[in-house]
């Protein structure tokens, strides 16, 4: 159990430093993601920025995500769940779009001026978690087509087969914890508050 993000940030740390990860720029997904970033970015010595993504919701079911897209429109798509549930081109097309321009809002409300060059530099993508993991692959995907010097996905807890996915599109996964009977990230937290968007932002500053 982790205490709070905070303190799973300086696990996530301890983790990171343990493996020699260097990193050039540090981009936590908002909201929950940014306690954790500022702690991984204060050790790694590296700016810290955000990397915004917004699920794709079923029909009937927006609690279940069927995808993801970054504000740049780089999206990640659950085939098999679109497949289930015979989901239409159409349908997704509204959708895809809806969470790209509410990424994008987001991205501005967070970040002072344009997204951050990632060309050529290590990038460390940190979030309090990862369940499904569709958020972290549609960041993933922005970041990878900045064409990076290196990809490293960094969380305190998710499981293990979603952990495996997400090395397919970082060049190294780094997790604290990996527990096979995982059922949420908020379950491995004693205080898993929301974050807001004023304290969330406080972590940039």
């Amino acid at each position: 159990m982790f205490r709070d993000r905070t303190a799973a940030g300086e696990r996530l740390a301890d983790a990171l430093e343990e493996g020699d990860v260097a990193a050039d720029i540090v981009l936590a997904i908002p909201r929950g993601g940014l306690p954790l970033g500022r702690a991984v970015a204060d050790r790694l010595d590296a700016p810290l920025d955000v990397v915004v993504a917004s699920k794709i919701g079923a029909p009937r079911n927006e609690e279940y995500a069927v995808g993801a897209v970054a504000e740049d429109g780089a999206a990640w798509l659950n085939e098999d769940a679109l497949n289930r549930l015979s989901v239409s081109d159409g349908y997704l097309a509204r959708e895809r779009e809806r969470e790209r321009e509410i990424a994008a809002e987001k991205a501005a409300t967070y970040r002072d001026g344009g997204r951050p060059d990632l060309s050529g530099k290590r990038v460390v993508v940190v979030d309090d978690g990862v369940a499904t993991g569709a958020t972290m692959r549609a960041c993933l995907g922005l970041v990878r087509d900045e064409n990076p010097e290196s990809v490293v996905a960094a969380v305190p807890v998710g499981p293990p087969d979603t952990l495996d996915d997400l090395a397919a599109l970082a060049d190294e996964v780094v997790a604290v914890e990996r527990p096979g009977n995982f059922r949420a990230v908020g379950a491995h937290y004693r205080r898993f508050d929301q974050v807001s968007d004023e304290e969330a932002m406080s972590y940039l500053s």
